[in-house]
């Protein structure tokens, strides 16, 4: 059996696996996507085929949507060429659910995969030729925390984006600049509307989005790069509008275990890849089954019957309290303070730091503790039952095989968010966050991951953080068994409003995490033990 639109014709083999088909005409659905566009999608990787991806597959299904999706990669063109072009576009969902139950689907709605890239001038202009389409109502985005940045911590602009900055629309190489300089096309075009949303795990996702295509747009304009006229349409939110949304579906990179089950089952070439770029990815994606999309309903061209394939649409104050519900008080938090314990415990799988009853203390903290007193409730969405969905349901799902140390990936562009936006909270409600038991000792966890030796000290290799270096740069000199040499190395780290949102000291709660974190370096079974006592208070 093989995962291609030839191979799909096989209907009996695929059934007898138990895998569902779609029951419409791929062919025909790519046919309309690639002739008249109508949502294009950034950031074609795991997140996108399971839950975008399956979006549109279910209301093709439906019959309320009649095409399939373009899809758009900036960052890593090996997926367009390991995992979209040898499968015809392809993608299998396998859906693992808490009790060992396993649903797998085909998803034909992905039409095209096309590179960003403008040296390539075939799919440059094919790109253009989607932006200028009146037909195009939707650009989502799932690029991570990092695609939207234009600024490092120290405030200057990243070297690409100063490059894009400097050049102008024509020679763009960061996702930014690629989305205002195809932005400007459709400008130059008539200036349709069109909707750009950002479904990205980031706090106001959509501000964000805004803030740095309008700081692109800005700087061209002054710089007499682009029609100065350009900077208005990005301005009209008739014209063009950056909707807030909330996404929650827990995706973890692909199994081999699934993927040497696929293969038993029959399918072929199921194994995952890692790209030259690190994008660990698979012909499917396993995920969760829960899944939560939140959106602010602004689409000035329209939008499909996005509703009825289980999206809340919402106005923009009921988007703003579910997304802070769950990234700042439900679910990135405990993923955030227990994803390095599990590291530094030795807990390979986030599943098993549910079974550990200091971690489990700790969840409880950042969440119930800490963060509930001062969540507004969305109304649309219970954060009771969120919350009780994701401790007895969601996190400890062991069939998952989601890793701690997954949790850890680029953390740093997530804690202003998961954390930082509830010490403010504090500060504005009392003066201070000394009230808060359970994120001052997720930050010192957080930090003492960062020394890349376990409790056990056993060295291991740091996820990829684009902080990483700034922050280990200031614990050189820093020796477990000698707490002494911690000093005041932690303080350029912890008083860096643009890391945390706060200087943590003016929070009242920087000494406390030093404290902390100075009793995790004292040598062997220090986390734990530290642990223990910091969480007894």
């Amino acid at each position: 059996m093989k995962l291609t639109k030839e191979g799909i014709r096989e209907t009996a083999a695929w059934q007898k696996a138990g895998i569902t088909l779609p029951p419409y005409d791929v062919e025909a659905v790519t046919q309309r996507a690639v002739e008249a566009p109508g949502w294009v999608h950034f950031g074609i990787g795991n997140i996108f085929r399971v839950f975008i991806g399956g979006i549109a597959d279910s209301l093709i299904r439906e019959g309320e949507m009649d095409r399939g999706i373009t899809c758009v990669e900036t960052f890593d063109y090996d997926v367009v060429d390991q995992i979209y072009a040898p499968f015809d576009n392809l993608s299998l969902s396998v859906t693992l659910f808490s009790d060992g139950h396993v649903d797998k689907r085909v998803i034909g709605a992905l039409a095209e995969a096309v590179k960003a890239d403008n040296r390539d001038e075939a799919a440059w202009n094919r790109l253009k030729e989607i932006f200028v389409s009146p037909s195009l109502q939707i650009v989502s985005f799932t690029i991570t925390e990092k695609g939207y940045a234009l600024r490092g911590s120290d405030g200057e602009y990243l070297n690409y984006v100063k490059a894009d900055l400097e050049n102008g629309p024509d020679h763009v190489t960061g996702a930014m600049g690629i989305v205002t300089a195809l932005l400007y096309e459709r400008f130059r075009a008539g200036g349709c509307p069109v909707a750009l949303v950002s479904m990205d795990n980031v706090s106001h996702n959509g501000d964000k989005l805004k803030a740095s295509v309008k700081e692109t747009a800005s700087v061209w304009a002054q710089k007499n790069l682009a029609d100065p006229a350009f900077l208005s349409y990005v301005n009209d939110e008739k014209k063009v509008s950056f909707p807030i949304t909330m996404i929650d579906k827990i995706t973890p990179r692909p199994s081999t275990e699934i993927a040497d089950a696929l293969e038993q089952d029959g399918l072929e070439n199921m194994q995952p890849v890692i790209t030259s770029k690190r994008t660990y990815i698979a012909p499917f994606v396993n995920a969760e089954k829960p899944q939560y999309l939140v959106v602010e309903d602004s689409f000035p061209n329209g939008r499909p019957a996005l509703e009825k394939a289980g999206v809340y649409m919402a106005d923009r104050d009921t988007v703003n309290k579910s997304e802070r519900m769950k990234v700042t008080v439900c679910l990135n938090p405990v993923h955030s303070a227990l994803g390095p314990y599990g590291v530094l415990l030795g807990h390979e799988y986030f599943a098993d730091n549910m079974s550990d009853p200091e971690l489990l203390k700790l969840a409880n903290l950042v969440s119930y503790h800490d963060g509930f007193p001062v969540l507004e409730d969305p109304g649309i969405l219970s954060p009771e039952a969120f919350m009780e969905e994701l401790m007895q349901d969601r996190f400890p799902n062991v069939y998952l095989g989601d890793t701690s140390m997954r949790m850890c990936v680029d953390e740093s562009m997530g804690v202003p968010f998961r954390f930082g936006e509830t010490i403010k909270a504090y500060v504005a409600k009392d003066g201070n966050a000394c009230a808060l038991k359970g994120i001052p000792v997720a930050l010192a966890g957080w930090l003492r991951y960062f020394l890349a030796v376990d409790d056990e000290g056993t060295p291991y290799e740091l996820a990829s953080d684009p902080l990483a270096d700034e922050i280990t740069s200031h614990m050189e000199g820093i020796v477990i068994g000698q707490p002494e040499s911690v000093g005041g190395k932690l303080r350029p780290i912890l008083s860096n409003e643009r890391i945390f949102g706060i200087d943590l000291y003016e929070a009242g709660i920087g000494e406390k995490i030093e404290e902390i974190y100075t009793a995790q370096t004292e040598g062997k079974g220090a986390v734990r033990a530290a642990l223990k006592k910091y969480l007894a208070d």
